[in-house]
């Protein structure tokens, strides 16, 4: 059950609105051989609220030790409070199973749930303590990318956290989920990589023709987010979003690779598939303009998006790496220190110089609109008149 208090469209969870949700749900289902589940998906596609819903799932029907891990403690007691303790308490099958907190010995937390057959612990990735309290069958590893990369200086976080289920052998279920964020950092990426590498093919409404969204194929007349639209990449016939509905329902998962772990699946989804009302093709060109100020030298060399969201970059709408890392790469003249003498100024220095287009490419990427290398010195044209190899 979906809570108004942490849903903009509360009620009885249904895939209805997010069709590409049904095969993740299934796989999460004890009856399916499936150990592993990778999400590398942008923000705003209800990839959260399924986690939440598996976790409900598990306590009804499925009952079993469970982790669930957010980047850091607070933020798992941010997310107790505002999604699982209204999960629990608005539907009324969880609300028999898990007592109220202000019960005498309920076994009920902030952090800690006990129902009948199983616990549900929810702890930080920022906490070896916590990653290492109770062996679990469930494991719901949710913004894998904004982990530390060591808990308490014990390890990688998931690694710690993965290794509280082997004793459940082939009964696991592992849900690794995140936006992706720095390429050659990125955990989520890595994972995905290793999979089965499944995109969600989608039919033409005009030609029948499936075909998984690429942003090269998203077209606007310039200076005019507003006329966004889809063009196919079978008949070149124009898509508009409203019909964006009927092109996910009848859409599929499909694997692209072999995976290096056949009890693993990958899946991958960018902004274009948010449901209408919720991410809109419009705001993502709106990112894409916005993001073309992120480096000047960078503007005149984008060619529109030729590589596709996700994978690489992010694909969700951050337009900026999380602060620790940011903090990381950030040139010794931006943290206030003096660079060292004999140090080159930045506008010379060609390694400051890549430095400063990969960090226009985060950005960029943050949107699902990661420039073509192979596409340099092509420059920007008016949309309607250029060749439509890329988006403006």
């Amino acid at each position: 059950m979906l809570s108004g208090r942490a849903s903009a469209e509360p009620g009885r969870y249904r895939t209805v609105r997010t069709p590409y949700m049904r095969e993740i749900m299934d796989r999460l289902s004890p009856g399916d051989p499936t150990q592993r589940i990778v999400f590398m998906k942008a923000a705003q596609v209800g990839a959260t609220e399924a986690g939440n819903n598996w976790i409900g799932f598990a306590i009804h029907q499925a009952p079993g030790p469970m982790l669930a891990v957010q980047p850091t403690v607070e933020l798992a007691k941010r997310n107790s409070r505002q999604r699982i303790d209204p999960l629990i308490d608005e539907s009324p099958e969880l609300r028999e199973r898990v007592k109220p907190a202000r019960s005498r010995d309920a076994g009920n937390t902030m952090l800690s749930k006990e129902f009948a057959g199983g616990i549900l612990i929810m702890t930080g990735a920022n906490s070896a303590v916590g990653l290492r309290s109770t062996p679990a069958r469930y494991i719901f590893l949710d913004e894998v990318d904004a982990y530390p990369a060591s808990a308490d200086e014990e390890g990688d976080p998931v690694t710690l956290a993965e290794a509280r289920s082997l004793t459940f052998a082939h009964r696991r279920k592992v849900l690794l989920v995140s936006t992706p964020t720095i390429r050659g950092l990125s955990r989520i990426e890595r994972e995905y990589e290793a999979s089965d590498q499944r995109r969600f093919f989608v039919p033409c409404p005009h030609c029948g023709a499936m075909q998984w969204l690429k942003f090269d194929r998203l077209r606007w007349q310039k200076g005019r987010p507003e006329t966004a639209e889809y063009h196919c990449e079978g008949c070149d016939a124009a898509i508009a979003e409203h019909q964006k509905t009927a092109m996910l329902e009848g859409g599929e998962w499909r694997a692209t690779a072999v995976a290096a772990d056949p009890t693993t699946v990958g899946y991958h989804l960018s902004a274009l598939y948010s449901p209408i009302g919720w991410l809109s093709w419009e705001r993502i060109v709106r990112a894409w303009d916005a993001a073309q100020g992120v480096s000047a030298q960078m503007a005149p060399e984008v060619p529109g998006g030729g590589r596709q969201p996700g994978g690489s970059w992010r694909p969700a709408l951050h337009l900026h790496p999380p602060r620790s890392l940011a903090m990381e790469i950030r040139p010794d003249h931006q943290r206030h220190r003096a660079p060292e003498r004999g140090v080159p100024p930045p506008h010379q220095d060609p390694d400051r110089a890549a430095l400063r287009r990969d960090r226009a490419d985060a950005a960029l990427g943050a949107a699902g609109l990661r420039p073509d290398p192979d596409a340099k010195g092509r420059r920007l044209g008016n949309p309607l008149s250029a060749p439509r190899a890329h988006a403006p």
